[in-house]
């Protein structure tokens, strides 16, 4: 049970960078003419929903981290 976690585990942490990196990089490809527009931007809601999704993995991490110290008694 508790690899099985471990495993969860490494698997939302990987998820948690791969979510940081995407939406650091959707940023820094936003252009001037994105800048300016109106409203925001198509390369704006995506970087935003990537940050959305680092924090639901960094959540999701976190439980992860709450039930592998539950299961093995040292809460």
């Amino acid at each position: 049970m508790t690899v099985f976690l471990a495993i969860l585990l490494i698997a939302a942490m990987l998820a948690t960078v791969a979510a940081l990196v995407r939406g650091i990089v959707i940023f820094l490809r936003t252009t001037e003419e994105d800048l300016k527009g109106t409203g925001p931007s198509a390369a704006g809601v995506r970087s935003n929903k990537m940050m959305q999704f680092r924090i639901f993995f960094q959540a999701l991490a976190i439980m992860i981290v709450v039930l592998i110290l539950f299961v093995t008694g040292r809460t």
